[in-house]
């Protein structure tokens, strides 16, 4: 019997009246998103529902936005019996909407931790200083090399391994244009993403910095079910080394794929991704063929995926 593991998508996953089906049909929904705009004291819901866009996609919205509605749909799986995972990960941000589900922290906390994390991350580039881009049909490695032979025009370094043949660079404006200019003349594709802060790279150094008081402050628990952590692409139970991963996190790579490849070989055959869009699903694919992955989105997916499971 092959193993199951739950993962979590990050920004970019975002979109204005994501997860309202769930909200309106389930109580247990409800619940998770009129606790975290307890938690916040905004009203988080009404910019999840209603917009506009511009207020969702400010990284300090859309953080403790992503990790609610992944939350409200998780609390339907559980009501509906789906299966305990071996495993749980996420990307970037949906590492908390993980540890929660873990029972890591509580869910009142992780929504306080989001939106701080996308606070300190906001406030640590000046608008427009910053940029990322994904960097398709180039391997690692090469990747790697254009973001070095870039290094003279400024900061700019890997920040995403999300799968063998896409890793998203992220780094000061113009030295990330240099290093998308390069690895374009090594036959590879790029994407500039939407994003208003480099993530995962050391402009973020600060944000991690300022951050780290909080999550010293913050009541973390061991686990009883392993993390699978993106810093190290390794699994962690253990409260302090959670801690330690979360805040080194900020200011370095998220090992997406490396981390998946890690669960298929612990005997992961199933992967279900709870959230909005299904840009996991795709890197789970990509990454590893082999597996079964789904999604749960929307309403109608719970029933679907319950029995295919």
């Amino acid at each position: 019997m092959g193993k199951l593991a739950y993962i979590f998508p990050g920004q970019g996953s975002q979109y204005v009246g994501m997860g309202y089906d769930f909200y309106r049909e389930f109580p247990e929904s409800a619940d998770v998103f009129h606790s975290a705009e307890t938690a916040l004291r905004y009203s988080l819901t009404d910019i999840i529902f209603r917009g506009p866009e511009e207020e969702l996609n400010k990284t300090v919205n859309t953080q403790p936005a992503l990790l609610t509605t992944s939350l409200a749909i998780y609390a339907v799986l559980r009501k509906k019996g789906f299966p305990q995972p071996d495993f749980v990960a996420g990307h970037s941000l949906g590492e908390y909407t993980a540890l929660t589900v873990a029972g890591g922290v509580e869910l009142f906390e992780a929504v306080r931790l989001a939106h701080l994390r996308g606070k300190y991350m906001q406030e640590a580039v000046p608008e427009g200083k910053g940029s990322m881009l994904a960097v398709l049909k180039l391997p690692p490695e090469k990747v790697e090399e254009a973001c070095r032979l870039a290094q003279s025009v400024g900061v700019v370094e890997p920040a995403n391994y999300n799968s063998p043949e896409q890793t998203v660079i992220s780094g000061e404006k113009s030295a990330v244009d240099r290093a998308g200019e390069i690895a374009k003349e090594m036959g590879g594709r790029v994407v500039p993403l939407k994003v208003s802060v480099p993530s995962h790279c050391s402009l973020m150094k600060p944000a991690a910095d300022a951050f780290r008081l909080k999550l010293a402050q913050t009541p973390i628990k061991n686990l009883s079910l392993p993390l699978v952590q993106n810093y190290t692409a390794s699994p962690q139970t253990m409260a302090h080394s959670i801690r330690e991963n979360l805040y080194c996190q900020i200011f370095s790579p998220v090992r997406w794929f490396q981390s998946l490849l890690y669960m298929v070989e612990q005997g992961v055959d199933t992967f279900v991704e709870v959230g909005p869009k299904n840009v996991l699903s795709k890197l789970v694919q990509q990454t590893a063929p082999q597996v079964r992955v789904f999604n749960v989105e929307k309403v109608e997916d719970v029933e679907k995926v319950l029995r295919a499971l």
